[in-house]
């Protein structure tokens, strides 16, 4: 199944709130009536999905993740989270270099991001601790940050990134700690999705 390409808002009024997917706000609407109860299979479904829309990932890339999850030291959901908040796509976002991840992947797809001086083209380089993100040294590359840096309302920035407008450069301090990430979601519920369709 290929990335998602439809209506964003037709998955957010299904999955709730995805900062990842747009900047747009939803008009108010009232709540679904209570009386339609969810299977557990569409409870850890929707959250599966969740994870998949903010990210912009296709299954099979979700699925490898968690693999390499699973495979790690600690807690898979947790590893997991990690895994998908140091994606070199999604740290722009986080930085404010970007208004969307979509935006984001298109901005290192046309190669207007170094990772410490050189050039990368891959959304889903995997970023270390001190990796300096900066813009390339063009006059469409820093317009083009520097429009998504001063039209973003100003968000709290995670404490594991450090960002330097000025000179359009950030910088990733350390591995994200799992209460700064940016999707409220049950990760675990993730994990279990998976482990029942191995």
């Amino acid at each position: 199944m290929a990335r998602y390409r439809g209506p964003r808002f037709k998955k957010i009024r299904r999955l709730g709130d995805l900062p990842g997917l747009t900047r747009k706000e939803l008009p108010v609407r009232s709540e679904q009536s209570l009386s339609s109860k969810k299977s557990q299979y569409r409870i850890r479904l929707e959250e599966k999905q969740k994870l998949r829309f903010h990210y912009g990932l296709t299954e099979r890339q979700l699925l490898k993740y968690v693999r390499i999850a699973g495979k790690a030291k600690g807690s898979t959901g947790q590893v997991l989270l990690q895994l998908l908040e140091m994606r070199l796509d999604n740290i722009l976002f986080r930085l404010g270099m970007a208004a969307t991840i979509p935006q984001a992947r298109q901005l290192v797809n046309h190669r207007h991001v170094l990772v410490n001086g050189r050039i990368v083209d891959i959304p889903s380089y995997r970023c270390k601790p001190e990796d300096i993100i900066t813009a390339k040294d063009e006059e469409k590359s820093r317009t083009l940050i520097q429009n998504s840096l001063q039209s973003a309302p100003f968000k709290r920035l995670p404490p594991h990134l450090t960002l330097h407008p000025v000179q359009y450069k950030g910088l990733v301090n350390q591995i994200i700690d799992s209460k700064w990430v940016g999707l409220k979601m049950n990760e675990l519920l993730v994990v279990e999705y998976y482990s029942r369709q191995t």
